[in-house]
């Protein structure tokens, strides 16, 4: 089936980021995409000051936006995420709308990015963001996938679990940025991809040099052998990609690590 990522030039202008956004997706189904994909924090710029202005209820304006596009369009649709305003918190949420325009998942990012690499970066996400409590998973008749968002993939307990649960297909909405992006990016796909044999597929903001907070951009696609499939540069733009199942199955045979861990040595459980 065919999978594509959204690489979308964000602005500070929620309409039409909302707008644009609906017009990439109808484009990604016109070409037989039947799963699109949208970058983290896709409706407004992406930072601790910019989430409490831009943050909706869900259902709201931006998710209502999403159903209505996936429905005309008859496609699974990945919201990226958006700040998301909920009992006087706030959360990074990613939204999944069936075919039929219904939410499929709702995962709320659960590792805030709370980091600091001298003479870098520092960022603090808990400073305006609650994290998320649960693992995140929806059915297609393609496959079964697994959400994540930015820093969570930066944990591979979770990655592990989603595979255990049956994932062939993760999905991580991301702004890297332009210190963690070229180092670290594309490796931890390529981790997730292969600790797990299943297929792994990031999507990133367009980078915007301008903004206060610069993405690195580079939505990738990564296949169970560890390969990058497909990528995007920094600009705005759509990438395709065909995930192939058979590939994924051979692959779990020709290397079976899957029947032959040592459960009786070790384990990752999902506690809730």
């Amino acid at each position: 089936f065919r999978l594509a990522l959204v690489q979308l030039h964000v602005s500070a202008v929620k309409s039409d980021n909302l707008q644009r956004a609906c017009g990439l997706v109808r484009e990604a189904s016109a070409k037989g995409a039947k799963l699109v994909a949208l970058p983290e924090c896709f409706n407004s710029p992406y930072g601790t000051q910019y989430f409490k202005e831009y943050a909706e209820k869900i259902p709201g304006e931006s998710t209502q936006k999403l159903s209505e596009v996936a429905k005309e369009c008859s496609i699974y649709l990945i919201g990226g995420s958006i700040p998301e305003e909920d009992g006087g918190k706030l959360y990074n949420t990613c939204t999944v709308f069936g075919p039929d325009g219904a939410l499929l998942a709702k995962h709320r990012k659960v590792h805030l990015f709370d980091i600091n690499v001298p003479g870098k970066i520092q960022f603090k996400e808990s400073e305006t963001l609650s994290p998320g409590n649960s693992f995140s998973m929806f059915d297609t008749p393609y496959c079964k996938v697994g959400l994540g968002i930015c820093y969570d993939m930066r944990f591979a307990e979770m990655a592990q679990i989603y595979g255990q649960k049956g994932c062939q297909l993760l999905i991580y909405p991301g702004a890297f940025n332009m210190t963690t992006g070229p180092a670290h990016w594309e490796l931890l796909q390529r981790g997730r991809a292969v600790d797990n044999q299943l297929y792994v597929a990031t999507v990133s903001p367009a980078r915007d040099e301008k903004a206060s907070y610069v993405a690195w951009g580079h939505s990738t696609v990564v296949n169970p052998w560890g390969e990058v499939i497909a990528k995007a540069g920094a600009e705005e733009t759509v990438v395709y990609t065909d995930i192939d199942l058979k590939k994924l199955a051979e692959i779990r045979q020709q290397i079976p690590i899957l029947s032959q861990k040592r459960c009786d040595l070790y384990g990752v459980e999902m506690k809730k």
